[in-house]
């Protein structure tokens, strides 16, 4: 049956920025395609998600990873390996944003989105390819952005960032790919999270952005559940290096 290529059962998925948002509704997605989750979160005291995909039949452990420090990400895939015995599957959703004109853009700013956006998202990648190249399977699915392929404003570093992202998944699909190995990223547009509370309170811009996209609306995280799935399952086996854009039309435009 067709439905079968996007089942996830006995699948590993290890998950960031799953607390709330996008990434909370891409790793309940990938329960209720029937994989176990690893939720790499630097609040253990967060156990809302855990609970909701217990409720699931499935397994979930939450694994103190402040992507801020870099032990913790360096550690976070063997602890991931550690704990379930495998990983299959890894979503690098992570992000944090800081808004500034160009010329007044701080350092202490511009290096914590590289960091967190960037650099911890290429460690993952490279610690999860360390066990899916030799085994010879494994999905990673990157959160790029619409800046991957725009520059924005005053977000310099954020679109410097997810520019990185997008070339990273290109790269290391380049290698891995002969490995049986899909990286992919996602590339959402413009979403009505905690991220972008402050576009959504501009009452100008965030008109401009309405007016802009061809659905007439902002997205949700829930509109990421279907994407997420087929990345992840034996549906996408042959997707590589691929930026899907979730943006309800406005790279059409």
């Amino acid at each position: 049956m067709i439905f079968d290529l996007f089942r996830l059962d006995g699948q590993v998925a290890a998950v960031t920025g799953a607390s709330r948002g996008i990434g909370y509704a891409m790793a309940l997605a990938l329960a209720e395609a029937g994989a176990d989750i690893a939720l790499l979160q630097r609040s253990p005291e967060q156990t809302e998600l855990k609970m909701e995909i217990e409720r699931l039949g499935r397994k979930c452990e939450i694994i103190k990873c402040d992507m801020n420090q870099l032990d913790d990400v360096k550690n976070a895939i063997p602890s991931v390996v550690s704990a379930f015995g495998k990983i299959d599957i890894l979503v690098n959703n992570a992000g944090i944003q800081r808004r500034s004109p160009a010329v007044d853009f701080s350092e202490a700013d511009w290096d914590d989105v590289i960091h967190v956006n960037l650099k911890a998202v290429w460690i993952l990648c490279q610690q999860a390819g360390r066990y899916m190249v030799p085994q010879q399977k494994g999905k990673i699915i990157n959160t790029a952005s619409l800046l991957s392929f725009q520059g924005g404003f005053t977000v310099p570093a954020y679109a410097a960032a997810k520019g990185g992202v997008a070339q990273l998944t290109k790269a290391l699909s380049n290698e891995w790919a002969r490995h049986h190995v899909n990286v992919n990223a996602i590339a959402p547009g413009y979403v009505a999270t905690e991220m972008n509370t402050a576009l959504m309170q501009d009452e100008t811009r965030s008109r401009q952005i309405m007016e802009r996209i061809p659905a007439s609306r902002w997205g949700i995280p829930e509109d990421f559940k279907g994407s997420i799935v087929y990345l992840a399952s034996n549906a996408s086996n042959y997707v590589h290096g691929q930026l899907l854009t979730v943006d309800g039309g406005w790279m059409g435009r």
